[in-house]
């Protein structure tokens, strides 16, 4: 994680008592070496692109190249994939048609995507992405074709347009972002639009979106040209999305450096030095309005080795995952960072609306990019914990649809979007998500291949000509196993992610038990010449633990492995009007009476009990004793993550 000048400090949750990881108590807030200060580099008034890109540990697989077999993730794929073949193509388009100038006779959509939404268009861009993924991990040619058409008629816009420019929103926007006049987001939906065009053209082969996102780019080229630097910083004080990311890999995908300079124009300085000089001022922030950003950092060092951009991604992520996420891994209340880090109890306190689920997605997408530098298991341990309870609790497995914010207040309740009357700025990210479900389960260095998550799917390396199946009902039963074919017996090094919570991971290879072990939160390593027919056992025991917030100890959650239990607080007085709009102001209105705990002894297995089905628990000797689940489960009903327990 960090550069060699510096230590690994931890990888933690904030909701912990202590971190994940042990970690010397008084380093606890200081990711670098002890009697030393990082070295503090900042941003020039000019930054100067120039490409070396830097070492990369590990990379994953092409989605191409891995499929998933049914579980859970597998339902939640094709239930997003059921509710993108709903949607029809006239409708995706239907506002950027109007905005061209061109005829169009598709009813609109409501919500984000509304004719006279500033943020409309949006969605479009997110989808082009999910049908990009989606074909990438599934070989649906249905839904490729479905995102090749969107791309043809936003070419006819484009071209009706002139100049590149493309947008279901008039130029007018642009012109009042240039006056620093109030307006929402027009770089954002320009970015989502970016990026889904450069993933249909680089998933889907489709040329004419490359030609389309090149065209999008010589205009923001031209019209972020013609701002003094000065000025460009304030326009940047407007939510942008991943704009520098975008521009980023466009340089890499054309091979043509001066989009990277485009994309260094994104920079925001006045966030990015604190970060570089690994400084929380973060307060007051909007949440997802700056992961992208630091996601554009992240691919920024990588295609130059510029050491300040690894510092601001490397101290960021550091910083949300040890001292500003819940137990869920996600971040944020009332979208902000609302007081000083390592507030969590006090933060969830002042808001409703937390973890909002697009923060989640984008730290997500942070988290590969750093283990990628350093192939560390422990950046695998957030990933886990916040795609199991934060992203797959996040979805209704039979519609396909998807939450804006995932509460974790006390007597809260899941949220959806609606058919066509939504379309959240995680509407889209939830259709991204969940088209790639099987882009970090293996990943691979020259010889190793690292298995990292417990999901059942199947692997083809090419390459070495061999095929892993991963057979498993985890977590319902705390074990995995794999099974090889090989072309040819090949010699090759098997690292197996131990995680932090599985204390006693064991191994058989072919029924037989080996002696050889790793400590929780790291790998275990299998070197030895594979044949068809191998199969690797491992048993990962799983246990009931808690996590305590920083500020209040007796504020606590309850986890059993990588799992977030919630009590079961009843459905009643929820509606069906309940759970397809915002729960914040209902919440507040319908306020229930959550049970405090109090317990003779801090072991969780003295008072939690197991209650006679799989990962279900009910508390013991309790007032008011409560049925404990997985988070990512519970569904049509109240629920508490955190409790008070003395």
């Amino acid at each position: 994680m960090a550069l060699s000048r510096r230590n690994f400090a931890t990888i933690a949750l904030a909701g912990a008592a202590a971190p994940l990881l042990a970690q010397d108590a008084d380093d606890a807030a200081v990711p670098h070496r002890k009697g030393t200060e990082p070295e503090t580099l900042q941003f020039d008034e000019a930054i100067e692109f120039s490409r070396n890109p830097a070492p990369i540990a590990v990379q994953p697989f092409p989605m191409t190249d891995v499929r998933l077999l049914p579980s859970p993730f597998l339902s939640a794929q094709q239930a997003s994939l059921g509710y993108m073949q709903r949607l029809p193509v006239d409708r995706l388009v239907h506002n950027f048609r109007v905005n061209a100038g061109l005829p169009s006779s598709a009813q609109p959509f409501g919500g984000w995507e509304k004719p006279d939404c500033e943020l409309r268009g949006h969605f479009t861009g997110h989808y082009l992405s999910a049908c990009a993924l989606m074909y990438s991990s599934t070989g649906d040619k249905e839904i490729k074709a479905k995102g090749d058409a969107i791309v043809a008629e936003l070419a006819e816009c484009q071209k009706k347009l002139g100049s590149g420019y493309l947008s279901a929103f008039p130029m007018e926007y642009f012109d009042r972002l240039a006056a620093i006049k109030k307006v929402w987001a027009p770089f954002y939906t320009v970015h989502k639009i970016m990026a889904g065009m450069l993933d249909m053209s680089e998933r889907c082969d489709n040329r004419q979106a490359l030609d389309v996102v090149r065209g999008m780019a010589d205009w923001a080229d031209k019209w972020t040209a013609a701002i003094p630097e000065r000025q460009m910083q304030r326009v940047l004080n407007t939510e942008y999305g991943g704009m520098n990311e975008v521009l980023y890999n466009l340089a890499v995908v054309t091979g043509e450096d001066r989009y990277a300079a485009v994309g260094d124009r994104f920079t925001r300085k006045w966030f990015f030095n604190p970060l570089a000089a690994r400084r929380d001022e973060l307060r007051g922030l909007h949440v997802n309005t700056h992961i992208p950003q630091v996601i554009g950092a992240a691919r920024r060092y990588e295609i130059s080795s510029d050491v300040r951009f690894h510092d601001v991604a490397d101290f960021f992520w550091y910083e949300i995952t040890s001292a500003r996420a819940y137990v869920t891994g996600g971040t944020s209340n009332n979208e902000g960072w609302l007081v000083q880090p390592r507030r969590l109890a006090a933060e969830l306190k002042k808001a409703t609306d937390s973890t909002e689920c697009c923060c989640a997605y984008n730290m997500l997408k942070l988290t590969r990019h750093l283990y990628g530098w350093t192939a560390d298991p422990r950046y695998f341990d957030y990933y886990e914990r916040t795609l199991y309870n934060h992203r797959l609790g996040a979805m209704d497995r039979e519609t396909g649809h998807t939450q804006y914010y995932l509460s974790l207040s006390p007597g809260a309740w899941k949220t959806f979007n609606t058919e066509d009357d939504s379309f959240w700025c995680c509407t889209g990210t939830g259709v991204e998500e969940f088209a790639k479900l099987n882009d970090s389960i293996y990943w691979h260095d020259a010889e190793r291949l690292y298995v990292n998550l417990f999901i059942p799917s199947e692997l083809n390396w090419r390459e070495k000509g061999i095929r892993v199946r991963q057979e498993s009902s985890f977590p319902d039963a705390p074990s995995t196993t794999l099974v090889l074919t090989a072309e040819n017996p090949v010699r090759m090094p098997l690292r197996l992610r131990i995680p932090y919570w599985a204390e006693g991971a064991s191994v058989k290879i072919n029924g037989r038990a080996l002696e050889t072990s790793s400590s929780p939160g790291s790998y275990l390593e299998l070197t030895r010449t594979w044949r068809t027919g191998d199969r690797v056992e491992l048993d990962l025991p799983m246990r009931l633990h808690i996590e305590k917030m920083p500020d209040d100890s007796s504020m606590q959650a309850v986890l059993y492995g990588p799992l977030v239990l919630a009590g079961d607080l009843g459905a009643q007085g929820l509606s069906k009007e309940m759970i397809t709009g915002p729960m914040g102001p209902a919440l507040r209105e319908n306020p229930i009476e959550v049970p405090a705990f109090r317990v003779a002894r801090a072991d969780p297995g003295s008072w939690i009990k197991p209650a006679g089905k799989p990962l279900t628990f009910r508390t013991t000797g309790q007032e008011r004793d409560v049925t404990l689940a997985p988070f990512d489960r519970t569904f049509g009903k109240r629920y508490s993550v955190y409790w008070t327990v003395t």
